[in-house]
């Protein structure tokens, strides 16, 4: 699969393309393939996002799993910028139990452009499996100007 990589404050960021879809999101990725349109796509709004020029993706994206680990993942996707759900929050909207949406959050391929750092748990921040973990779901936060709510 083609992947571009992104250098950011986060990280250098390699999003990977399969089949006209952005499929994942990998920490210290690098240059793989041909640079598609969607991938220069993809580059151009991760740059936007990381310069505070972009509040939501706007790309195609396939989640490769469940359909419980899909409908996690459209849930995440659809939390605006500045804003954070809990785990329960989503496993209320899914009629599941929250553990299993932590779960599916840690699974995230796509992370970033699929915002699980939006997601908290009820009583903290929850984890992140990023590279840099809480530390770089704070980091987001404070990006996007949610850190109000780390105070």
């Amino acid at each position: 699969m083609p992947m571009i990589s992104v250098d950011t404050q986060f990280g250098r960021l390699g999003i990977e393309e399969t089949d006209g879809a952005i499929t994942r999101l990998v920490w210290d990725g690098q240059d793989d393939g041909p640079g598609t349109p969607l991938l220069q796509e993809a580059a151009s709004q991760l740059i936007a996002y990381n310069e505070g020029r972009l509040e939501r993706f706007d790309l195609p994206y396939r989640v490769v799993g469940s359909d419980f680990q899909r409908n996690v993942c459209d849930l995440m996707y659809a939390i605006p910028l500045g804003e954070t759900r809990t785990y329960g929050d989503i496993a209320k909207e899914l009629g599941q139990s929250p553990q299993p949406v932590g779960q599916a959050c840690g699974a995230n391929p796509i992370p970033v452009i699929i915002p699980c750092h939006r997601v908290l748990s009820a009583n903290g921040l929850g984890g992140f499996s990023g590279d840099g973990g809480v530390e770089t779901k704070v980091a987001l936060l404070r990006h996007e100007r949610a850190a109000g709510l780390l105070i």
